[in-house]
């Protein structure tokens, strides 16, 4: 999820577009239908009657630009990863037919009761086959470099301290607390790479089949970038929208662990709790940020459990400046409840 301007998605011009996109893709008769939006600026429909199940992706530049995810795209399905097919594209007019990969996101299944265990491993088994695979980082993304990692850590003060406090941070604390964060990534050691995909969690992963048998489908990952491979494990393992038990997440580590040859130990753990307490950093940055700026509150109802998460990676002894300096400028970030009033604005 990044910074972007809103674009209009939802006017007579982008109407017209895509119906336009549709009938030069042989679809002008089939029934289109909007799907729910998410916390992107990005919309979805679903095209139906008219052969194949699709997805139309519309992205309307210049605020969106749907060549990142067509690259990556390409590059997971090259890699034997299930990517959905784009069965049709205009670039610069950012609309994008993909293939439908249904209704089964990871999230509904569990929600009816399917057992958690079989889709975590399915999860961590396309990871570890995408990770393993000599060409998982052969493909020209940005990297995952401190610059970035902080950039994103930022977006806790800039946007969770005007929620709680109702004005802007001072650029005085600003700068202390990204010197907290700079001082704590110095003390790490040199991560393994891979590519990472930045937003792995149930939400974005779909049970599909494949040759007959059932695999993880992956979605929304226009923003991936090189960097070190546990972030998308600590992004499945510690999710923001949704409660993991200690010993469940304990027991998937370790399942990730004993499939990855060579994986220096120490090393993942430690990248592994740092960049999970970065995340928790940025997503409380964002979800204040979608409320505040952009009006969709409901999800201010995941922040008490993605502080918590937070809470629980402060106790990283590189990162106790950190905690000082929270416990300065928000000390009463435990206790945080959004109103009923905030988390029913969509």
């Amino acid at each position: 999820m990044t910074d972007k301007t809103d674009p209009d998605t939802s006017g007579t011009g982008r109407d017209a577009a895509r119906r336009r996109f549709l009938a030069d893709a042989g679809l002008s008769s089939a029934e289109v239908v909007a799907l729910a939006p998410d916390a992107s600026f990005r919309r979805y429909f679903r095209v139906r009657g008219a052969g194949e199940p699709a997805l139309l992706m519309d992205a309307p530049p210049p605020g969106e630009d749907v060549a990142p995810f067509v690259r990556v795209d390409e590059h997971l399905r090259e890699l034997g990863l299930a990517a959905p097919r784009i069965l049709g594209r205009d670039e610069k007019a950012g609309l994008l037919l993909l293939e439908d990969f249904g209704d089964d996101t990871f999230t509904r299944l569990l929600a009816a009761g399917h057992d958690a265990a079989p889709l975590y491993r399915m999860a961590l088994d396309a990871l570890v086959a995408l990770q393993c695979h000599p060409r998982a980082a052969a493909i020209e993304v940005p990297a995952y470099n401190l610059d970035v990692l902080l950039d994103e850590t930022a977006l806790l003060p800039d946007w969770h301290y005007r929620l709680i406090h109702g004005r802007s941070i001072d650029s005085a604390a600003r700068a202390k607390y990204l010197d907290a964060w700079r001082g704590a990534f110095r003390t790490l050691p040199p991560p393994a790479l891979t590519l990472v995909l930045r937003d792995f969690h149930v939400d974005n992963l779909m049970l599909v089949s494949r040759g007959g048998a059932p695999t993880c489908g992956l979605l929304d990952f226009q923003d991936a970038l090189i960097g070190p491979v546990a972030y998308d494990v600590a992004s499945l393992l510690q999710d923001a929208r949704r409660d993991i038990p200690a010993d469940f997440e304990t027991e998937f580590v370790e399942y990730y662990l004993e499939r990855m040859p060579l994986m220096h130990r120490e090393n993942f753990l430690a990248w592994y709790d740092m960049l999970a307490a970065q995340r928790h950093a940025k997503v409380v940055g964002i979800f204040s940020r979608l409320c505040l700026r952009d009006g969709k509150c409901a999800y201010l109802r995941h922040l008490p459990r993605v502080i918590r998460l937070l809470e629980r990676g402060l106790r990283i002894p590189a990162l106790a400046p950190l905690k000082g300096w929270l416990d300065r400028h928000l000390p009463a970030r435990l206790d945080y409840k959004p109103s009923t009033n905030e988390t029913t604005k969509k």
